[in-house]
């Protein structure tokens, strides 16, 4: 397995090397693990599939818990129409200062689940946490899920967060005009989508000032074919092609960070590759970071603890 992954940095990195990241500070490649040995060991037990419960297990207990010191919490603001799923989080300093950039995190779930926090879990509260004790504004949003609200429903969910995002966060100490937008798993999906398709931009260019993407499926055209991707972009794969996200990320000149883990399924790997050489191609390379030891779900799981592996490269890219 690890001589395929190498082969797949390889290329990655290769068809960058004669390409700008937006970034000097950042760079494509491989980030060496910082998972705990015993933890790792666990993860690689679980294997590369997407197991959130088992995985949740090993890292709930390096997380902090509610109430969180020097953070202001303010739950299921009201976004959108749907009572139930058009809610936002908003974690802010307890002590007020000049304003900041805001990370807006879109999550997980197969396209047909996920939610921005379920009863006391640690997730994915440990995100606007890590975000507020790293300079920033944090906005956890949920979404209507597949099939009953299949494309581009998310889109349009993620396109009013934006827009009470920059009308409503400048009073809560965030600066509007540098929102980042991160999504994991089918929330990187999505937040592709939202980049990728000008018809949902709240402003030119997205009204964002960066799009972060974490494990994401880019292209459904190419994607693995399975009952949550037709649920979300239909069961006709003749649209898969004018759904897909890279033709709008090439042409945007929005800045971009890519991540994935080692212990991604395939499909992830494949969908980072075929991303890094649209961009590379266009000139528009992005950074595109493989994150070592890391699952599906450590990789986000793992935020706001000792491990730096993602965070490092967020905390530069928003700066």
């Amino acid at each position: 397995m690890r001589l395929i992954l190498a082969a797949t940095l390889s290329a990655l990195l290769a068809a960058c090397a004669s390409s700008p990241v937006p970034d000097p500070s950042l760079s494509s490649g491989s980030v060496l693990s910082q998972v705990p040995p015993a933890i790792a060991a666990e993860l690689v037990k679980i294997g590369r599939v997407v197991a959130p419960p088992p995985t949740a297990a090993l890292y709930a207990p390096l997380q902090q818990r509610e109430p969180y010191a020097g953070v202001r919490v303010e739950r299921d603001a009201r976004y959108g129409a749907d009572a139930q799923r058009n809610l936002l989080d908003v974690f802010t300093p307890a002590a007020p200062g000049a304003a900041r950039p805001v990370l807006v995190f879109v999550h997980g779930g197969a396209f047909m689940g996920g939610n921005k926090r379920t009863g006391d879990s640690p997730f994915y509260d440990n995100i606007l946490v890590w975000a507020v004790n790293n300079g920033m504004v944090g906005v956890n949003m949920t979404y209507r899920l597949a099939p009953q609200h299949a494309w581009p429903a998310a889109q349009e969910d993620i396109a009013a967060v934006l827009r009470w995002v920059r009308a409503n966060i400048a009073a809560r100490g965030g600066d509007p005009s540098r929102i980042y937008l991160m999504g994991h798993s089918a929330g990187a999906a999505h937040v592709a989508q939202y980049v990728g398709h000008p018809r949902f931009h709240v402003a030119p260019g997205g009204g964002i000032a960066g799009a972060i993407m974490v494990s994401g499926l880019f292209d459904p055209s190419t994607a693995e074919a399975n009952a949550p991707l037709q649920a979300y972009f239909g069961k006709d794969p003749s649209v898969y092609e004018a759904r897909s996200a890279l033709p709008g990320m090439v042409a945007s000149r929005l800045p971009m960070l890519f991540a994935y883990a080692e212990l991604d399924p395939s499909d992830f790997h494949r969908q980072a590759s075929q991303a890094n050489a649209a961009l590379c191609e266009a000139k528009r390379c992005a950074p595109m970071l493989l994150l070592q030891g890391h699952s599906h779900m450590s990789e986000v799981y793992s935020i706001n603890t000792a491990d730096h592996a993602l965070t490092d490269a967020i905390r530069a890219f928003v700066r």
